[in-house]
């Protein structure tokens, strides 16, 4: 199912999306704003999980495309969100042992694009990506991954830490993705496998990484020591898929 990308400013506009069931990816309010309208879209956007960011009027008038916001703006997300469930469903469906990406931090809209580009190529079962801190299904992210946003499923969850130990009873175990771990050729990439992607600066968080049961390092023989997290997460896929094809 898909769903146009679209920004929805006014509180009537925001209250009526959030009723209708559209997918709302980020929303701002003014902060400080507290009457009837704006509670009740508290209301819903606590009934849908959504991560409510309250901020100035100034940054809310930057925001605005119309100039009509009053004190609200949504975000609605041009694709559907799958659960993880699905996800699993389809490794189940297909007799394949789960493939999962994880990713932490990764906000540039391109980069989630080209990984989920990759998570596709690699015959990936789906990318779940945190509900902060994390670029959404936009339309700049289909365009990045050339049409793999219709195909890969990409679910969106609260805490990945606490998915990854619900997973980790599945049989699941976690690769990250760091220049002091083991080089990656060394590391069983096999079975149920969920592989936790940070971004380029500040790459995996802390509690994130504690969930991990392994570190995979790329060999690196340049002055340049890292690489684009879309990169490393491609050079990583691949040695999976090699090895899980063997």
């Amino acid at each position: 199912m898909r769903y146009e990308e679209q920004t929805i400013e006014g509180r009537n506009a925001v209250l009526e999306a959030f009723r209708s069931g559209k997918t709302i990816d980020k929303l701002f309010l003014l902060d400080g704003c507290g009457d009837g309208p704006i509670r009740s879209i508290l209301r819903e956007a606590k009934k849908h999980d959504t991560i409510v960011n309250f901020v100035s009027r100034e940054r809310l008038d930057q925001l605005s495309e119309t100039g009509k916001h009053q004190g609200a703006i949504a975000y609605a997300a041009a694709y559907a969100y799958a659960q993880v469930e699905e996800l699993l469903a389809a490794a189940e469906k297909k007799g394949e042992a789960p493939f999962l990406f994880l990713l932490d931090n990764i906000e540039d809209p391109h980069n989630l694009g080209a990984i989920l580009r990759t998570a596709n190529a690699v015959g990936a079962h789906g990318v779940v990506i945190p509900k902060r801190r994390a670029a959404g299904l936009t339309a700049a992210v289909a365009r990045a991954s050339a049409g793999a946003v219709n195909y890969t499923p990409v679910a969106k969850v609260t805490n990945l830490s606490a998915l990854m130990e619900s997973l980790k009873e599945k049989g699941f175990w976690f690769v990250c993705a760091d220049m002091d771990g083991t080089a990656m050729y060394e590391v069983d990439l096999r079975g149920p496998l969920g592989l936790v992607i940070g971004s380029e600066g500040e790459g995996v968080s802390r509690l994130v990484k504690e969930h991990c049961d392994l570190t995979a390092a790329i060999p690196m023989k340049g002055e340049i020591g890292s690489l684009n997290a879309s990169v490393a997460a491609g050079v990583l896929a691949y040695e999976a898929l090699r090895q899980r094809q063997a």
